[in-house]
């Protein structure tokens, strides 16, 4: 069974970059098809689908956050990683890593998610 785990600091200050991994285990993240996302939540509100790499290295960015947004992986380590620049208040959320399996934005497996509070 597949299992993801973020990692990173859990606070982060205004302008500053947030640096978040996902370290995955139990499948491969060069297994074909497969899209690796960043989804991010704010307190009271709803998901908010950031960022996918594919299992061979493609990127997809959400627009209205592409500008600040980068992603990577190291298959050696099995493990993506998210970037978010000039972060503010309003990046404060829980942030999951996910895979969807057949990269159709529809996920099937997610981490427990690592909360990032953005304040000074």
């Amino acid at each position: 069974q597949v299992q993801l785990q973020e990692s990173g600091p859990g606070l982060v200050k205004p302008s500053q970059t947030l640096s978040l991994t996902c370290t995955v285990s139990n499948y491969s993240i060069t297994s074909k098809y497969t899209v690796w996302n960043w989804i991010r939540q704010p307190p009271g509100k709803g998901l908010e689908w950031m960022v996918g790499i594919s299992y061979s290295g493609s990127t997809y960015y959400s627009p209205s956050l592409q500008s600040r947004t980068s992603i990577s992986r190291d298959a050696s380590k099995n493990q993506f990683a998210l970037q978010l620049s000039s972060v503010s208040p309003e990046d404060t959320a829980m942030y999951y890593c996910t895979r969807d399996p057949t990269g159709v934005h529809s996920m099937d497996a997610w981490g427990k998610g690592t909360m990032v509070a953005v304040s000074s």
